[in-house]
């Protein structure tokens, strides 16, 4: 893990003391990278629905106190012992995954995203509401062809949007996503392009997110409960509620899959059997992998896909997350330091 400086070196941050409670904005040591990792000044920081999760107090055991933030962008400002693959100035992408052990059976299988020792940037490792933070170079991607900004969105909604496409199986033309954010957004102008019709499923009455799922290519837009035009190949469920699974199940044909793509989601109600009954598949979405982050990043200025963003001052932290928290957004919340 990172050192700090003991000098007068600062910076500013955003940091989560107790979970439950509002960010506390302070003056931090800047921190200096150890072996194996860079130094990033922070350009963007995008706003994850994981990080309400872990400010509300809905995910365990974060690092306290922790600077929260895992979809960052930023500049090398210095190199870590050992750190060969990026230069002094090099722009990087930082995801949620921020470290693993390389040695495990999940890790040796390809499945890094399982590994029980795994550190997360923004909850076990300080993250990007800062001026500047400290990764693991090896889990960090070089970002071209977008702008900071435009960038941070890709670096979780993106990643996770993919990885939880990929797992919804083959041969999908039909494809049903329930929550239009930051995940959605992005992921909805992938599928359109690959000539799937998306079918967006929203909160009751929200006509802003229904006409922006329609305006990014989606052929018919509604709420949770309404029934779509056409029996769905496979949904993906964004959204934390756990209401919207036996909705989604009632949704696709027989063979079909239902996604889970979120970290946290309130508990599933029961549901008959004949919803999960003749092949239909019900799966969760764990993280991402460093071959998510390599292939979506290389696919996505080639759609190319446009995050749709809105920008805030690092000071607002916690009006970005209230913003998220009430469903005021569309696309994503980005922190400017």
């Amino acid at each position: 893990m990172a050192k700090t400086t003991d000098h007068s070196e600062t910076m500013s941050a955003m940091c989560l003391v107790r979970p439950g409670e509002s960010l506390v904005a302070r003056r931090l040591p800047r921190p200096l990278p150890g072996p194996g990792e860079v130094q990033l000044r922070v350009l963007a920081c995008a706003v994850c629905r994981t990080d309400l999760h872990i400010v509300d107090g809905e995910l365990p055991d974060p690092k306290l106190p922790l600077v929260p933030g895992h979809e960052i962008v930023g500049e090398v400002t210095a190199l870590g012992p050992g750190v060969t693959r990026f230069a002094l100035g090099e722009r990087l992408g930082v995801p949620w995954l921020g470290w693993t052990c390389g040695a495990c059976e999940a890790c040796l299988a390809g499945r890094e995203n399982l590994c029980p020792r795994a550190e997360f940037t923004g909850y076990t490792r300080d993250g990007g509401y800062a001026e500047y933070c400290v990764a693991d170079a090896n889990f960090c991607f070089p970002i071209t062809g977008y702008a900071p900004e435009a960038a941070a969105p890709l670096l979780c909604a993106g990643l996770i949007g993919y990885r939880a496409y990929r797992l919804a199986g083959e041969g999908i033309r039909h494809l049903g996503l329930y929550g239009f954010g930051a995940a959605a957004h992005i992921l909805a102008q992938l599928a359109v392009a690959r000539g799937v019709a998306v079918y967006a499923f929203t909160r009751a009455g929200d006509q802003e997110a229904q006409a922006f799922a329609r305006r990014l290519g989606a052929c018919w837009a509604g709420d949770s409960d309404q029934e779509p035009p056409a029996s769905l190949d496979a949904a993906i469920i964004f959204a934390p509620v756990g209401e919207l699974v036996p909705l989604a199940l009632s949704r696709v044909r027989p063979g079909g899959t239902v996604v889970c793509g979120g970290i946290h989601m309130s508990d599933i109600p029961c549901f008959p059997y004949r919803l999960l009954w003749e092949e239909r598949c019900l799966r969760s979405v764990a993280n991402l992998t460093r071959r998510d982050g390599v292939e979506f990043l290389r696919l996505a200025p080639l759609v190319p896909i446009h995050t749709e963003t809105t920008a805030y001052p690092l000071s607002e932290a916690n009006r970005a997350l209230a913003d998220l928290r009430h469903g005021r957004l569309s696309g994503a919340a980005v922190l400017i330091p």
